[in-house]
């Protein structure tokens, strides 16, 4: 899942993006690189945290502006895949006495915590395999202000949500926050910003308020948001608050349902789109083919980058993750 910080140097020289990908993802993972390769500018670097296992499937697209990191590097060395051969249906799963089992989703909120918390940018925009960019985007100019920009979507997670509330009671509990009322604020999005300092500041809060790792108590959380998380810990933290602006407008369309969607569909969708959005996400599991969403962004096939020597590893501080 591959993450990205968009800032230009000028602008704000330490911003990056990343984002945690799997093999399953390559292909529109693929499509994702392309559109940001023509689409977007404004940022400096493009980390994409994948399994050790599969580095060499994503080294292939390597470049001045992108490097693939191995997941291990952000991961706690107590916490333990469980070989492929002891698991059903092909699941990666994780074990450790000290969280239980803890699933691929968790996993990818783990990653993208710790890779903010770790890699040596100051700003950092997240976004996952799924999103693909149909209009020019300058990065720097949207998650580079002075202000880092937080969205919200207002009193949109009632009290019987059947994952959001449990996600927003969790974030109550991780944080030993007053109750959080309902109907809650939304913070979940496709095109997210984080500030490197507030990730810093809500590990060492849940590490303090739990009096143990925040990695420990995030893999013993079951019902787990790491977007809701950042979003709640600003809003109780008049100081945040004042470093971040809010934004109520999404970049991203987004499409949800199982049902697959022909390149017609995908072109109406794309054509519609207000001026604000820049961004397509559709669902992987609605199993829309890539090329129908190729053909409705402009993007014809991308062609497959040779695999690039592992000397690239040694890129620049600033990045987009």
């Amino acid at each position: 899942m591959p993450k990205w910080n968009g800032e230009s140097c000028e602008a704000s020289p330490n911003r990056c993006s990343s984002h945690p990908s799997y093999q399953k993802d390559l292909e529109r993972f693929a499509l994702l690189c392309d559109s940001v390769d023509r689409r977007v500018k404004g940022h400096e670097t493009h980390y994409v945290i994948v399994a050790d296992d599969e580095i060499p499937l994503f080294s292939r697209f390597n470049s001045e502006k992108r490097i693939a990191l191995p997941s291990s590097k952000f991961l706690p060395k107590w916490l333990k895949l469980i070989p492929p051969f002891l698991l059903r249906r092909g699941r990666r799963l994780w074990w450790s006495f000290r969280s239980g089992p803890v699933h691929g989703w968790h996993i990818q909120q783990l990653l993208k915590i710790s890779a903010v918390s770790a890699l040596p940018e100051e700003r950092f925009c997240v976004i996952d395999s799924d999103n693909v960019f149909f209009r020019p985007f300058d990065a720097g100019a949207y998650a580079g202000r002075e202000r880092a920009p937080l969205y919200v979507e207002r009193g949109a997670i009632e009290a019987d949500a059947p994952m959001h509330a449990a996600w927003t009671r969790s974030c109550d509990r991780l944080l030993r926050q007053a109750e959080t009322t309902f109907p809650a604020d939304d913070y979940i999005g496709h095109v997210i910003v984080w500030d490197k300092r507030t990730i810093q500041e809500l590990t060492q809060t849940i590490s303090a308020a739990a009096k143990r790792n925040w990695k420990e108590s995030l893999c013993k959380t079951r019902a787990l948001s790491e977007y809701l998380l950042y979003g709640h810990f600003v809003r109780n933290s008049p100081a945040l608050l004042q470093a971040h602006e809010i934004v109520t407008e999404g970049l991203a369309l987004a499409y949800w349902d199982a049902a697959p969607l022909d390149a017609a569909a995908v072109a109406s969708m794309v054509e519609q789109a207000p001026t604000s959005k820049v961004a397509l996400s559709i669902a992987s599991f609605s199993n829309t083919p890539i090329s129908a969403i190729r053909r409705a962004v402009g993007l014809s096939q991308a062609e497959v980058k040779d695999a690039v020597p592992t000397e690239l590893a040694a890129l620049p501080a600033r990045a987009f993750v």
